[in-house]
């Protein structure tokens, strides 16, 4: 261990995000790429904001809930792809240790944030096919309310403590990150403390986030399916399960990804942050453009908006 080297983590000014060890000409397709995902996630998310913002139609629970989804999709990405990009053209690739914990920090408290949100949205789709007659009662904008507040309280209190965990871990002299991001996957292969209890830590955090909220979301889909199985008309079957499709869909790629990037053994770096891409860009991208295109409400917004556009040229 001595010949390693141990800097405290009060003595660390910096990190070096390794990002993609590629030639250096891909650098200029690489920084297009998250140039081109980035433009769409800023365009598909504020769209979907101002939409469900504008129009009184969408004034409803799951819009609501949608609507803060977009919000924290935009902001979780804001935190990683405008760092990467300019990491492109940087040749020292260089984050400083303030700048790294804030970057853990809110990446950690948006992506946990999501999660329950994730799970308030089941809940919601839930009680509209099962209980339809008592749901403007039972989803009550305060209900919707506590349970956003609730959701971002949890993403709080869980990435100040993971955040607070990992900064108290002594770092070895090498300060290189190999990653695109500050994630603490990485930044624990660069210390040199006995990682044991930090583990168990970390373990007991990622349990508090996802057995409570992936229970709420099976089993909300469990009393669906059985609700929707004892509808007898076709149309009526498809038009319940295309109220869930999307969401469904969204959590098949987050929590897919999340899986494969947490539980799978840390053995690849390069497969860590194909898996990283995956939730910090690809699903914020694709958040907007599943809700949009399945949903016969946000099309017809969309259209409306459109057409008062047309309108007024």
């Amino acid at each position: 261990m001595g010949d390693r080297g141990m800097i405290n983590h009060s003595e660390v000014t910096g990190f070096t995000l390794v990002g993609f060890k590629v030639r250096p000409e891909l650098h200029i397709l690489l920084f297009l790429l998250f140039l081109f995902v980035y433009a769409m996630i800023l365009l598909g998310n504020v769209g979907m904001m101002a939409i469900i913002v504008t129009d009184p139609r969408l004034n409803t629970p799951m819009y609501f809930f949608l609507g803060n989804l977009s919000f924290i999709d935009l902001f979780y990405s804001s935190v990683i792809a405008p760092k990467a990009m300019i990491n492109f053209w940087s040749e020292s690739k260089s984050i400083s240790f303030a700048g790294c914990v804030t970057q853990l920090f809110l990446f950690g408290l948006f992506i946990v944030t999501e999660g329950f949100l994730l799970a308030a949205m089941a809940y919601d789709r839930f009680i509209a096919i099962c209980n339809p007659l008592l749901y403007s009662v039972q989803m009550s904008m305060h209900l919707c309310t506590q349970l956003v507040a609730g959701s971002y309280f949890c993403g709080c209190i869980t990435s100040v403590l993971q955040t607070s965990i990992t900064f108290t871990l002594s770092f070895c002299s090498s300060r290189a990150i190999d990653h695109f991001y500050c994630d603490s996957r990485p930044l624990q292969r660069l210390s040199c403390s006995d990682l044991f209890i930090y583990k168990i830590i970390t373990f007991i955090l990622a349990s508090f986030v996802t057995l409570p909220t992936i229970t709420v979301i099976i089993v909300s889909y469990m009393y669906i399916v059985s609700k929707v199985l004892k509808i007898r008309s076709t149309k009526g079957r498809k038009k319940a399960f295309s109220t869930c499709s999307s969401h469904l869909g969204v959590v098949s790629v987050l929590y897919g990804a999340v899986f494969f990037m947490y539980l799978s053994p840390d053995r690849s770096p390069v497969l860590s942050k194909v898996a990283s891409l995956c939730y910090t860009l690809v699903t914020p991208m694709l958040n907007p453009l599943i809700y949009s295109l399945r949903n016969k409400d946000v099309k017809e917004a969309l259209k409306k908006i459109l057409e008062k556009k047309n309108t007024i040229l």
